[in-house]
C-alpha cells in the first residue's frame, strides 16, 4: 500500500471517531496514531466532556494509548493522524512523544498551532521536527465541525455531502450559514 492510501485509510478511521465523539456529545474530532510499520498503535477522540478533563482532547487520548502500548511515552517513527488542527497543548505533546509526521485534515482558524493561528509546531527554538501535512479530506472534515457548532447554535447545518451537490454547498446564499471551523476549546 501506497503512503497516500495509507494516509487516507488512517485518516477515515480518525473520521470514524469522530464520529464516536459526536455521538456522544463531544466535539467530533477523532486521532490515530500509526507505528513504522503502518500498525494502529493508539486511537482517540475528544472525551473531554465525559472524562471532565480539559486534556482530554483525541490527540492526547491516541498518544496515551499509543505510549501504553509501545511502553515509551517517545512514539519515535510514528505517525499522528488527526481531523482538525492540533491546539498549542495537543503540539506541544505531538513534539515530547517526538511523533515524526503529524496528517491533519482541517485547519483551525480559532486555535490551531500548526501555522493558522500559532506556529508552535516546529518553531526554531525547539529541538525536535515533525513532518506536517495539512488538507487531507478537509472537505470532509472542516464541515463535519462546522455542521456541530451550526447545530449547537441551532442554526441550519451545510450540507453534508457538498460534492454530492455538484459543489461545496454555501448554507442557501443567504450569508447566515458561512463555513467556519470552531476550535475546541
Amino acid at each position: 500500500m501506497d503512503a497516500s492510501t495509507l494516509d487516507q485509510q488512517m485518516m477515515r478511521f480518525a473520521i470514524a471517531e469522530a464520529h464516536a465523539a459526536r455521538a456522544a456529545g463531544e466535539v467530533p474530532v477523532g486521532a490515530i496514531v500509526v507505528g513504522p510499520d503502518g500498525t494502529v498503535l493508539g486511537r482517540g477522540q475528544n472525551r473531554v466532556l465525559r472524562d471532565s478533563d480539559p486534556t482530554a482532547h483525541a490527540e492526547i487520548v491516541a498518544l496515551r494509548a499509543a505510549g501504553l502500548v509501545l511502553k515509551n511515552y517517545r512514539l519515535t517513527g510514528c505517525t499522528l493522524y488527526v481531523t482538525l488542527e492540533p491546539c498549542s497543548m495537543c503540539a506541544g505533546a505531538i513534539l515530547h512523544a517526538r511523533i515524526a509526521r503529524l496528517v491533519y485534515a482541517a485547519d483551525d482558524p480559532k486555535a490551531g498551532a500548526c501555522g493558522s493561528v500559532l506556529a508552535v509546531m516546529n518553531h526554531p527554538q525547539l529541538n525536535h521536527r515533525v513532518e506536517v501535512v495539512s488538507g487531507l479530506l478537509a472537505e470532509e472534515c472542516g464541515p463535519m465541525l462546522s455542521n456541530f457548532f451550526l447545530e449547537r447554535r441551532g442554526k441550519k447545518p451545510l450540507n453534508r455531502h457538498p460534492t454530492s451537490a455538484g459543489g461545496a454547498n454555501t448554507g442557501g446564499g443567504n450569508g447566515d450559514d458561512e463555513e467556519e471551523v470552531v476550535s475546541e476549546g
